[in-house]
């Protein structure tokens, strides 16, 4: 997913204060941390230290963690450490906090893994940056086990490879969701439980949603009561021009049965199929169903704006539901896969292939991976609020978080700004198999290619002006896919 803009650091929030003092400090924290892992603060500077990769010390790059200070991904290094000293080995790991936003992070691995000298010996990657570290040789092929061992979601799986080969470990992965404030559709605009119920287990088109959203405006529109005084718009997502713009767009671009590259990242879409997407993307984003603050909102900004009851409806991430639980319960929250399609995010584990490594550390460094991918560590992430990448963390009632890897269940202030989860009898979040599962199974990758950054700001930049720009505003559909196919040919290579 899209990094915040802020930079990286710490937020803690007592968790008995007024809801919007929680989502505000839960704004906050989502906002500076992008969504990468946790650990000590890095270099102060913008770029990797150049020390020696040396000693029995191994070095995890990463972001901050969306859990809090002592959050999962810290607990599951700590515990591989337990591990190692019960074993008698000299081997220890601890995880680098990369600042700044998640394009700030990229440029600052690259640079780091660029210059051979680096101190990290395993790089926590967005899943849409794995081929460009492939191909640019920075990262070491894998085993095929590490991306499939007939557990890992075939979705996360894929996000691991490149050219055919093995190039990291799915870690936590990610997907659209669809919140929405039971209060207004039930309390409110009246919408009776069968429609509800559709919503809930994912069986409601973008016009069924429509539908909902116009009975939730009408109603809001005209409540004089205190229960609306804060709504503004139906629907709020993240369409300011960075990432999560793009995320929207492919979102509407899959819906519409436009593919933009093949495997290979070869530009393979035209003017008259990008006009689809076009008009989809239109259809989403037009007023009067569209917070217009979204056009300048991320994460941090749309989850405030949908937990303070401006919108009924939010597109969001997994990790959102925690925050969002704790400040509006059961009665006021709902949560359902996205309707049509809900892009695939996520974070995978690659090792450095710097030459400088000796072989038994590229040996521990491989089972450290492993040992934060296993079967276990995959479902604290699910536990502690993340989207797990194997099968068995929502399915397998033998799996569980049970050995000191984490504590599930036991969210203290630091986890997230936010209390416990409702959970199911097997302790997962309720949510998980029945609405996370579906979705993850069933999500879109955006385009693999080692030219990610390039494709980005080109589909931004052309969707961006549809607000923006009232020359684009004002042409037809026709106009804008034709400028989309010169802009996106221009930086990817095309058949």
């Amino acid at each position: 997913m899209g990094g915040g803009r802020r930079r990286a650091g710490i937020v803690r929030c007592p968790l008995r204060y007024p809801v919007r003092l929680l989502v505000w400090c839960a704004a906050l924290l989502l906002g500076a941390t992008g969504c990468f892992g946790g650990g000590e603060p890095g270099p102060p500077t913008g770029t990797a230290s150049a020390r020696p990769v040396t000693g029995t010390q191994l070095v995890i790059a990463t972001g901050v963690d969306v859990t809090g200070k002592n959050g999962v991904r810290k607990r599951l290094v700590d515990a591989w450490n337990d591990v190692q000293e019960k074993q008698n080995s000299p081997w220890r790991a601890r995880a680098v906090i990369l600042p700044g936003s998640a394009d700030l992070q990229r440029s600052q691995l690259l640079a780091a893994l660029q210059s051979g000298g680096a101190a990290y010996d395993i790089v926590n990657l967005d899943v849409t940056w794995v081929p460009e570290f492939a191909a640019a040789g920075l990262v070491r092929e894998l085993p095929e086990s590490f991306a499939d061992d007939g557990d890992i979601l075939a979705k996360a799986s894929a996000t691991a490879r490149w050219k055919g080969k093995v190039y990291a470990a799915p870690y936590n992965s990610d997907v659209g969701l669809l919140y929405y404030r039971r209060d207004y559709l039930a309390g409110g605009a009246g919408v009776d439980e069968k429609k509800l119920d559709a919503l809930a287990r994912g069986r409601t088109t973008w016009d069924d949603l429509a539908s909902l959203m116009d009975a939730v405006d009408a109603w809001a529109r005209a409540d004089k009561s205190d229960r609306s005084k804060n709504y503004r718009n139906a629907w709020t997502s993240q369409l300011s021009p960075y990432e999560g713009l793009t995320v929207n767009g492919v979102e509407a671009f899959t819906a519409a049965g436009v593919r933009l590259t093949d495997e290979d990242g070869t530009y393979t879409a035209s003017p008259p199929t990008l006009e689809k997407g076009v008009t989809e993307f239109r259809r989403r984003v037009a007023s009067p169903r569209t917070y217009e603050d979204a056009f300048a909102s991320d994460e941090a900004g749309t989850l405030k704006d949908f937990a303070e009851g401006r919108t009924a409806f939010l597109r969001h991430w997994p990790y959102a539901y925690r925050t969002l639980h704790a400040a509006l319960g059961d009665d006021k929250l709902g949560v359902a896969p996205l309707p049509g399609a809900a892009v695939l995010g996520g974070q995978n584990l690659a090792v450095s292939a710097a030459a400088s490594m000796p072989g038994e550390r590229v040996r521990k460094a491989r089972e450290l991976v492993a040992f934060l991918t296993d079967r276990t560590s995959e479902r604290c992430l699910l536990d502690a609020g993340f989207a797990a990448t194997r099968a068995s963390s929502y399915t397998d009632p033998n799996v569980s978080c049970d050995d000191r890897r984490a504590l599930p269940g036991t969210a203290g202030p630091s986890e997230g700004g936010g209390g416990d989860m409702p959970r199911d009898a097997a302790r997962r979040p309720r949510y998980a198999r029945d609405t996370l599962l579906p979705a993850l199974e069933a999500a879109a990758l955006r385009p693999r290619t080692p030219l990610y950054g390039a494709f980005t700001h080109a589909f931004t930049t052309e969707l961006a002006a549809l607000h923006t720009s009232a020359t684009a505003r004002a042409a037809p559909d026709e106009d804008i896919a034709r400028r989309l196919d010169t802009a996106l040919r221009a930086v990817l290579p095309s058949g």
